[in-house]
């Protein structure tokens, strides 16, 4: 085998292979968020084929969204227990199966298993590692790289909504699952181009690693090696292993210790029970005020494709210099303004005055799914961000099954459509005003540190906490690094 040196590792390259791991993302969110979304366009297929009424044929759907969610975890511990790369691979290999098995449906609750459970998981193995490989390649450009490939939700959805619609009308609903079934199979593709790095954090918590000659960049050992390294651990003392695993496991969960992170943790909570409430109401809203079906289906048209502008243009915006160390501040306003738009609906009773609030919903609604890894990532470190994530997205699940039925019953109580709208207005309001306090914790932290500093020369640092805004201020002036190497 050929030699590899041992040199220290990098910092987060901001370019080079790491365009390649947002492609790869990209295309990961097509086939995850815009193959969930698009599932809904065969539920006529599944009433008439099966007899089931919408309520049942519903299930599926909040099923896989539901499973996605849940087994985010699972995705971030197969990804740091072996790579990103064959969590994502094997994420792709079971979801495919799953949409192939669904096409030999029997009966509805097959569809539950397969399509719902199955599916779902591999979706859950592949969204998780995908979204952290970016944070792990870019620093200065973050928020741009995570808007570029978040942006494959929108952009899914807008392409493969008419063509699944035109697959089951040329090869029936059985069908277009099994060639469904080979596009999402390229997520082993888009796995391919994970390439392993481990920055400069990760070398001090684990110590060096082989370089990788080819691209420049360290990469984490071999799975192989990792394993004769646990079998001779386990020869010689079993104990001794445990206690290494388990220590290892508290190192990577240890920002659940975290103040801020536990803040953060609730306002997501908050969020999720907000933000899918207009995407389910928007139309049946417009419908009930009178809009004509072409021009609500329409308004959900301007609201997908203004969430795409809002992933891109916001995280550039984000990145400028004048507005890259307030970036939790503009998540913060990106939240509570799609809130206020909730707040406002329902003084919206005409199609002229309902195209504002598509396009500013939209536009907020894309601006804070692109920053979501990079609040989380500015307060766990870049080093925990795969894990974080894992826990960020397990909190979204059962708000997302629970909140459009909740939606529903207060529109069967009260006879209008308000009470749902305010509901979550006043959720995403409430999640803005948790991040406002998570913000204010950091601010305090950074002022203390400071301080510190101002008394020591030389503080120790803690484990396992991170500050990206100071590390940032470091890497401006190379000069004080120098002189300190």
């Amino acid at each position: 085998m050929a030699q590899v040196k041992k040199r220290p590792a990098v910092p987060s390259p901001d370019g080079g292979w790491g365009w390649m791991i947002v492609a790869g993302c990209f295309l990961v969110t097509v086939c995850t968020r815009a193959v969930t979304r698009c599932i809904s366009i065969f539920f006529v297929e599944f009433q008439m084929h099966f007899g089931a009424d919408y309520s049942g044929t519903a299930w599926i759907h909040s099923l896989v969204d539901c499973t996605t969610m849940l087994c985010a975890p699972l995705g971030s511990f197969i990804g740091n227990r072996l790579s990103c790369r064959i969590a994502v691979i094997l994420g792709g290999f079971l979801s495919s199966i799953g949409l192939v098995l669904s096409s030999f449906a029997t009966s509805l609750e097959y569809l539950y298993l397969t399509l719902g459970v199955l599916t779902g998981i591999g979706f859950a193995l592949c969204y998780t590692p995908a979204i952290a490989m970016v944070g792990s390649y870019f620093c200065e450009r973050k928020a741009l790289a995570y808007g570029i490939a978040m942006s494959g939700s929108g952009i899914g959805t807008f392409i493969l909504a008419p063509v699944v619609q035109m697959l089951i009308e040329h090869y029936s609903w059985r069908g277009a699952l099994l060639i469904l079934g080979g596009v999402v199979a390229n997520l082993c593709v888009c796995g391919a181009l994970l390439r392993p790095i481990t920055l400069k954090e990760e070398e001090e918590a684990h110590g060096p690693v082989p370089l990788d000659t080819e691209c420049g960049y360290g990469v984490k050992a071999p799975v192989v090696s990792m394993l004769e390294e646990s079998l001779a651990i386990n020869n010689n003392n079993n104990n001794n292993s445990h206690r290494c695993f388990c220590f290892q496991s508290m190192q990577e969960y240890c920002f659940l210790l975290m103040p801020d992170f536990l803040m953060l943790a609730v306002s997501f909570l908050f969020l999720a029970s907000g933000c899918s409430l207009p995407f389910v109401y928007l139309v049946p809203y417009a419908l009930d005020v009178g809009v004509s079906h072409h021009q609500a289906a329409f308004l959900m048209s301007i609201l997908g494709v203004i969430d795409i502008v809002g992933n891109i243009t916001f995280g550039w915006l984000v990145d400028r210099r004048c507005l890259k160390k307030y970036r939790n501040v503009c998540y913060m306003i990106a939240v509570g303004m799609e809130g206020l738009c909730c707040l406002f609906i329902p003084l919206l009773r005409t199609f002229a005055l309902l195209v504002p609030f598509s396009v500013f919903y939209g536009y907020f609604d894309g601006a804070y799914v692109a920053l979501i890894p990079v609040v989380t990532s500015d307060i766990v470190g870049t080093h925990n961000l795969s894990s974080a994530l894992g826990i960020v997205y397990f909190l979204h699940a059962i708000p997302y099954l629970l909140s459009p039925p909740i939606g529903g019953w207060l529109v069967d109580t009260t006879g209008t459509y308000t009470a749902t709208f305010f509901l979550s207005g006043f959720a995403l309001i409430s999640s803005s005003l948790v991040i406002s306090t998570v913000t204010g914790i950091r601010h305090c932290r950074r002022t203390q540190k400071h301080r510190n500093k101002n008394k020591n020369t030389d503080p120790k640092q803690e484990p396992c906490r991170s500050d990206f805004y100071t590390a940032s201020s470091k890497d401006v002036n190379p000069s004080v690094n120098t002189a300190n190497s």
